[in-house]
């Protein structure tokens, strides 16, 4: 949605989706809201509760089954396995995507990696899909009367059209730019500790034909998974950039990470979207139109 400052003071029911890079301050300001009564609806979460729990714990059933002990358990249904994912804590969705590589070293074959991320990519597409659903029952269900959608930072890898018009139908979108001073930080930062990703097909076989080149490698099998997963994340951000502003500029306000780092209260947040809003209405002045 685009709005004047005035509408969107007079939006009786808020509904923000957060768009950026994992580390931006999505989750903080998700958590601030919620506790300002705003329904924190998390993509992750949705993803792992709903659109992935079946194939979770057929992966974590497989391994169990590997133990004649937990085997005999779970063949009698004297067991049995569930998720247990949070908000803050969704171990059971990266471990279920998993990195490639070497699967002594934890990693996993090409094939086995690819029928994971395809599963993550429509999982992630339904849950965008769930959102006017939960707009809804935020306020009739639970009694919220604005939501704050916080999703994947691999929203714009997604190549998918509708999710996007989705969003931009039912929310204000608000992109959370890493200033270029900042992009260092957090790129250190994700390879300090480095999880599993989403990749598009074409992106993870354009690096993974360079990294193995580079690493004078024959095959996948030969890939350390973390040292994968830190060489790509770079080339990974600055592939997303150009895709999160192609999505802001036609439809939502871009604000900085530096500006969100400053947010301390539901007022902070409102005030610099309001500030967004204002800025995008502001014609820039250029000279060759005098």
């Amino acid at each position: 949605m685009k709005f004047k400052v005035d509408e969107f003071r007079s939006w009786k029911h808020k509904c923000i989706t957060l768009l950026g890079m994992s580390g931006v301050g999505k989750t903080y300001l998700s958590e601030m809201l919620r506790r300002n009564d705003w329904f924190h609806y998390s993509g992750d979460y949705r993803i792992g509760t709903r659109y992935l729990n079946e194939h979770i714990l057929d992966l974590i059933k497989a391994h169990a089954m590997r133990d004649p002990f937990l085997r005999d358990l779970l063949r009698h249904d004297w067991v049995a396995i569930h998720n247990n994912i949070k908000i803050k804590d969704l171990g059971p969705v990266l471990s279920f995507v998993g990195k490639l590589g070497n699967p002594e070293r934890g990693g996993l074959p090409l094939g086995e990696f690819n029928r994971r991320q395809a599963l993550y990519r429509e999982a992630e597409i339904a849950a965008m899909m769930d959102v006017p659903d939960f707009v809804r029952k935020a306020r009739e269900i639970y009694s919220y009367p604005h939501l704050i959608n916080d999703v994947g930072g691999s929203l714009c890898e997604l190549d998918e059209p509708r999710v996007i018009d989705l969003l931009a139908k039912h929310s204000l979108i608000l992109y959370i730019r890493v200033p270029e001073a900042d992009e260092i930080k957090l790129i250190q930062r994700a390879q300090a500790d480095p999880k599993p990703l989403y990749y598009r097909p074409d992106f993870l076989r354009a690096a993974l034909k360079d990294y193995l080149s580079v690493h004078g490698l024959d095959y996948v099998a030969q890939v350390d998974p973390d040292d994968f997963t830190r060489w790509v994340f770079p080339r990974l951000f600055h592939s997303r950039v150009p895709r999160y502003e192609a999505i802001a500029r036609p439809y939502g306000y871009t604000v900085s990470s530096e500006d969100v780092a400053q947010v301390r209260d539901e007022q902070d947040f409102l005030q610099l979207i309001e500030s967004a809003i204002g800025q995008a209405e502001t014609p820039v002045f250029d000279p060759e139109m005098q």
